[in-house]
């Protein structure tokens, strides 16, 4: 079995540098690493005993379906396996996917922990990640059994996932009608669940995330999801990312309008700052944020009516 690993990438320099140092301690090195490059210029990285293959897609947006496509279409290997740039492999991620992926087939999806800011300082030290890495709080936790299948499709996740080449390109891939951030991954589990591919999680085949600060609900890409979000009832007859959606009501932001949603105004530094992934937390959570701004709701009708009372 030939194995690929692909990642695609946009500025997060020392991020990738990391996912490659990572690989190469691998238990079961890849045969290669395809990067689809979002912007101009060429990373810069560490020496591997593997090729290397950087596909230049410029720098005119952050074309995250297209990417992907992109980076399968070029991958030699029977196995795929989707690392985003933040990444860093536990050695076994590689061995972990390929036995699966003789195992069970389907689409796998790993394990992922989160690294708080500074873990990576001293370079890769995968005791010192167990050790201070997080699971997500909102991700369901790895299965007692090897693989356990997945019954909700919008539970995929692109960040760490792997299928054979025939069942990706059976499937179509990832939809490049969906342009920027968000839906195209609930797209794409929807429409391999439709065509028959089995969907499993996966007990190992770990990925550390490195710490980026991030928002979450993603104000930053309010645009985007909204459109994408369009383009989602108009694909499928029903809307999609429902908890983003309901925060961005209630910031404000959005109002329902028939079948969907308008836009009544751009994010501002408070909405960012309520979103903002904060130095000492490993993740950003739509969760948190939404509860606070639930609570916040049911709160109004009681601090009007002591307003008035006054």
């Amino acid at each position: 079995m030939n194995i690929s690993v692909c990642t695609l990438a946009f500025g997060r320099q020392e991020h990738l540098a990391n996912l490659v140092r990572g690989l190469c301690q691998s238990t079961c090195v890849p045969d290669e690493l395809v990067i689809a490059v979002m912007q101009d210029e060429p990373y810069i990285l560490p020496e591997t005993g593997f090729p290397v293959r950087q596909i230049m897609l410029g720098s005119s947006g952050i074309p995250l379906a297209q990417a992907r496509n992109t980076a399968a279409a070029e991958a030699s290997g029977d196995l795929l396996i989707f690392l985003d740039v933040d990444c860093i492999p536990h050695p076994e991620l590689v061995e972990d996917y390929a036995s699966n992926a003789v195992r069970v087939g389907g689409v796998l999806m790993g394990e992922v922990s989160y690294l708080p800011d500074g873990a990576t300082g001293d370079g890769i030290d995968y005791a010192a990640f167990e050790r201070v890495s997080v699971r997500h709080s909102e991700r369901a936790g790895p299965p007692a059994a090897p693989a356990r299948p997945c019954e909700d499709y919008r539970c995929f996740w692109s960040l760490n996932f792997a299928m054979s080449k025939d069942d990706f390109v059976a499937s179509g891939g990832f939809d490049e009608s969906f342009v920027g951030y968000g839906a195209e991954d609930t797209d794409f589990a929807r429409t391999v669940a439709v065509s028959g591919i089995p969907i499993w999680w996966v007990r190992g085949a770990k990925a550390y995330h490195q710490y980026h600060p991030h928002h979450m609900p993603p104000v930053h890409h309010l645009d985007s999801v909204l459109a994408n979000n369009w383009r989602f009832i108009e694909k499928w007859g029903e809307p999609t990312m429902q908890h983003w959606m309901r925060a961005f009501v209630l910031m404000g932001l959005i109002e329902r309008r028939g079948e969907g949603w308008v836009k009544l105004r751009d994010p501002s530094e408070d909405d960012l700052a309520l979103t903002r992934q904060q130095a000492d937390q490993p993740y950003a959570s739509s969760a948190t944020v939404l509860d606070w701004l639930e609570a916040r709701e049911r709160d109004a009708p009681e601090q009007a009516l002591a307003m008035t009372v006054r």
